[in-house]
């Protein structure tokens, strides 16, 4: 068996659609993975000579903002349509499946329906989160673009032959609004778990920062991974670092340093960085930083906690960075956008919740207040994430996706 697996944005960010490369490889199929090739892919991906990638031309975003988003959109829409489709039908070989990311949803659905059907193959739509719940972001509710773009997502994505989905609660709305009633949910998992690193290593990252060394065993080390886009509130972690610096500095026996860790690159990371350089902090420092995979994944398992600032635009979806966390046995503490965000993590037990800026300040001073090896509030948090560990990615998805490929 043959399957493409589509993906209308940047592969190397794009860590569960590799993975469901890794995974259908695995169960026997040769793998044609297609997308845009700013970073690259994950070393267990290009190890593989049974994964073929294929890279489109020029990037998956654009950088336009007010009145020529929409425009520059639209071309770049008609652009992709044509790529993307020349890709599907002639560069590729025939294939039996066609795997497609959503979001985006256009023009990946419409192409992908309309090459599935060309080529005699399957659709199988893996519902990341719905494109215009994003797209509202950016435009005035109501606007004949956003009902147009719902309108063909909704019309476009229920006709897939098989659907996959990241949460029991985005399973309902399709079933409910869109008309798909038999979408397998297929939570976001870590490829693997890697143990929590020992001193020296969360040493070296601390020399990194250039924590000196009387301080290092009273320094926190949080790391907040982030895209940098619109449905992510970064504003809302330099609010709560600026509370929190200014409780620590009210405290005189407070013995506390915080070190902030942001990754991740997106469009809005330059504007967030001229904010910063504007900060003065005494006791808690945010650094920006780019990392490939395999030092992301070492910074995780070294640092004392992880930050989610992720806030969903549909309310039905699942961040893949608190996968990742679990995956190093990493609490989390996660802005809370709804109920949906209780299927994975539980308040108190495997990571914790806030509402606001000044919740997550609160949250942070109770935590590392008296910072130290062998912080118990963290060690009670951690032992919550092993206990709750539950499947890696490999293990559920040969339980929860591999016979929707039709691979027994």
């Amino acid at each position: 068996m043959r399957i493409a697996v589509v993906v209308l944005g940047d592969l190397g960010r794009s860590p569960r659609m590799q993975y469901q490369a890794l995974a259908l490889a695995d169960a026997g199929a040769a793998v044609e993975l297609v997308g845009y090739c700013e970073h690259p892919v994950y070393p267990q991906v290009r190890a593989r000579s049974d994964i073929r990638v294929h890279c489109l031309a020029g990037t998956g975003h654009g950088q336009s903002r007010g009145r020529g988003y929409l425009a520059s959109s639209i071309l770049r829409t008609i652009r992709q349509h044509l790529q993307l489709l020349r890709t599907l039908m002639i560069r590729l070989p025939p294939c039996d499946a066609i795997l497609v990311q959503n979001p985006p949803s256009v023009p990946t659905l419409p192409v992908a329906l309309l090459a599935s059907r060309l080529r005699r193959a399957r659709l199988i739509v893996d519902w990341h989160n719905f494109g215009h719940t994003i797209l509202a972001l950016k435009l005035r509710p109501g606007h004949p673009a956003l009902r147009c773009y719902r309108w063909l997502e909704r019309t476009f994505g229920r006709r897939g032959d098989g659907h996959l989905c990241v949460s029991h609660a985005m399973r309902s709305v399709l079933a409910e609004q869109w008309r798909v009633p038999d979408a397998r949910v297929l939570y976001d998992r870590p490829l693997q778990f890697d143990p929590p690193v020992g001193v020296t290593a969360r040493h070296e990252w601390l020399d990194r920062l250039e924590v000196p060394p009387p301080d290092r065993d009273r320094t926190a080390l949080v790391v907040c991974p982030t895209g940098w886009t619109a449905d992510e509130d970064a504003d809302l972690l330099l609010d709560a670092m600026t509370t929190l610096d200014r409780a620590i500095a009210d405290r005189p026996g407070t013995r506390c340093r915080i070190e902030v860790i942001m990754t991740g690159r997106g469009p809005l990371r330059e504007a967030f960085e001229r904010q910063l350089a504007a900060s003065r902090p005494a006791h808690v420092y945010i650094h920006t930083l780019w990392l490939e995979h395999d030092a992301y994944r070492g910074l995780l398992r070294a640092a004392d906690l992880g930050i989610c600032l992720h806030r969903s635009s549909s309310g039905v979806d699942l961040p893949m960075k608190l996968a990742d966390m679990n995956g190093a046995g990493l609490p989390a503490c996660a802005l809370d956008y709804g109920p949906c965000l209780a299927e994975r993590l539980h308040d108190g037990e495997n990571g914790l919740l806030f509402h606001s800026g000044d919740e997550l300040a609160k949250r942070m001073l109770e935590l590392f207040e008296e910072h130290a090896p062998g912080n118990p509030r963290l060690a009670r948090l951690r032992e919550g994430v092993r206990r709750e560990a539950g499947d890696d990615w490999l293990r559920g998805w040969q339980r929860e996706a591999r016979d929707v490929f039709g691979l027994g």
